[in-house]
């Protein structure tokens, strides 16, 4: 059985599956090193060509991105009457439901409206026998009750009040139950508002716009929502437990039992689950996109060392977290990387923790988790995995990162080329990558696992030790208003860095413990950390 990975840094110290002499590494960042005849980057000896014949990277089969259904029309509509809490005058309007809100126009045909009442604003449906508001005098009562944060609506709608009730509740739950069971239970509540409630509606506190589908995979579909009563944006994970075996459940259960004890920046945040006879809706807070879409919209197909160093950096980050929790994410890949912003440096977040693994530190799982194109060897030979196997997925995002395809031939086996660990480096686009990112990647794409990088060792390798990418990772913890990245006891050697090759040393990125609350002024002993880093030359 072979060790973790993290309990063995020392052995990997001298291990490098490159010879590269000091003068030919890069130390300027994004600075070309070009291909020469002697230079062919492999893991085992074999011709680079200079085109590619690669598979270009791609959204992979189980996971559908930002796709939009078509409008799914009308749910009802009709002339009805109504007044309010606040205005007991009754108005008649022409009204049309649809999946997305209520729209009372002055006439059938008309464009102009009186009112929109967006669906995920709609806290409640009151019918007959629980109506809130007494009967206006002189008036008929009114047949049903759409309750907002600051009105309550009283609708007069005669003999067509239950359909009318029955066809709201359909667009506020637009995931139904067959049975009609749409009570749910809410597993691992986070507040003290809903502590107090076991048995809630989803219906009732978050809005579900079944229309738009921000991912899709083979635990279920994830849709934007929205909380009813603050507005605040979520994505709401949709499981049909009908369609899944009992051993998904078990995994989907666990994705959420893992996340409700994680708290950290780098680690997607779980807001709440609940749960149908017939669904699990598993609610998360919704980022901007992903680092796959990133990576396919960027103007050549991939992205500079710059900007995969800002990302991979935040990706071990989260993951020395999670190794430190014994966790193994286990499914590690772009679509996997939620990007906060559209800002080209990003705040990170590692979501989709599906197949994640309580690992201990010296144990092995022999299960088959995680997406094929991403799986490290010793998983799909089942010789047993640990911690480490996040790691070769780190090396394979850093390679389709760089150059926008995946490792792989496209005319051979990509199993067999996984546990052979036979990936070249063509001429086009490597020829313009720094060695320093090879060797990185060469040490993360490691066949052993003695061998293969650990985080510490990854953060501490000459291509995440940059000054460029230091800068931007402190003004991205500034616009945040939190430290998490980087400590400033790394402050000091990156100033003698500047000034040593008379490079500006902004001086507003130092800490401020006037204004850096978050890390404590005594913590400079953690400064012993960065002597294990290598200090560019």
């Amino acid at each position: 059985r072979l060790p973790d990975s993290e309990d063995n840094e020392s052995e990997l110290t001298s291990v490098t599956t490159l010879d590269i002499s000091d003068d030919e590494m890069s130390t300027d960042g994004d600075s070309p090193n070009l291909f020469t005849s002697s230079h062919l980057f492999v893991l085992h000896p074999s011709f680079s060509p200079c085109f590619s014949s690669y598979i270009p990277l791609m959204r992979l089969v189980q996971s559908v991105h930002h796709t939009k259904k078509r409008a799914g029309g009308v749910l009802r509509e009709g002339w009805l009457l109504h007044h309010t809490n606040t205005d007991t005058l009754r108005k008649r309007h022409y009204w049309i439901l649809d999946w997305k809100s209520i729209t009372l126009y002055q006439n059938e045909s008309s464009t102009k409206y009186y009112k929109e009442i967006p669906l995920s604003e709609v806290l409640q449906v009151r019918g007959p026998a629980h109506l809130s508001m007494p009967v206006l005098p002189g008036n008929s009562a009114h047949s049903f009750e759409v309750v907002t944060a600051s009105l309550v609506y009283c609708v007069v709608a005669g003999e067509d009040g239950p359909v009318w009730e029955s066809a709201i509740r359909q667009g506020l739950m637009p995931v139904e139950s067959s049975g009609g069971h749409n009570r749910a239970v809410r597993i691992d509540l986070f507040t003290a508002e809903f502590l107090r409630e076991l048995f809630v509606d989803i219906s009732s506190v978050y809005q579900i716009f079944t229309d738009e589908v921000l991912g899709s995979g083979q635990f279920g579909v994830v849709y934007r929502g929205t909380h009813r009563k603050s507005g605040h944006p979520v994505a709401i994970k949709v499981i049909d437990k009908t369609r899944f075996p009992t051993k998904q459940e078990r995994q989907l259960r666990n994705e959420v039992s893992i996340l409700q004890n994680l708290s950290h920046l780098g680690v997607v945040l779980l807001e709440g689950m609940f749960e149908t006879v017939e669904h699990v809706f598993v609610v998360m807070e919704k980022l901007h996109g992903d680092m796959l879409e990133m990576i396919l919209s960027s103007e050549k197909g991939r992205l500079p060392e710059r900007n995969t160093r800002f990302l991979v950096t935040q990706i071990l980050e989260a993951l020395r977290y999670l190794h430190l929790k014994h966790i193994a994410h286990c499914d590690l890949k772009p679509e996997n990387v939620l990007l906060a912003s559209a800002d080209p440096f990003p705040q990170v977040k590692l979501c989709d923790f599906g197949f994640a693994r309580i690992i201990g530190e010296k144990s092995f799982r022999r299960s088959v988790v995680g997406t094929p194109a991403y799986l490290a060897p010793e998983v799909i030979s089942s010789s047993g995995y640990n911690r480490s196997l996040d790691m070769w997925s780190v090396g394979v995002i850093m390679y389709v990162s760089l150059s926008g395809t995946f490792p792989f031939n496209e005319d051979e086996d990509i199993k067999q080329q996984i546990t052979n660990a036979a990936f070249m480096y063509p001429r086009q686009p490597w020829a313009s990558i720094s060695l320093e990112a090879v060797s990185l990647i060469n040490n993360l794409l490691q066949v052993s696992v003695r061998r293969r990088f650990s985080v510490g060792k990854a953060l501490g390798h000459p291509w995440l030790q940059d000054f460029q990418l230091w800068c931007d990772l402190r003004e991205f913890e500034q616009r945040m208003g939190r430290r998490y990245l980087t400590h400033p006891g790394d402050e000091e050697r990156w100033l003698h860095h500047a000034q040593e090759r008379g490079l500006d040393f902004p001086p507003h990125l130092c800490w401020d413990p006037d204004n850096d609350p978050d890390t404590c002024v005594g913590s400079f002993s953690l400064a012993v950390y960065s002597l294990s880093f290598c200090l560019p030359s």
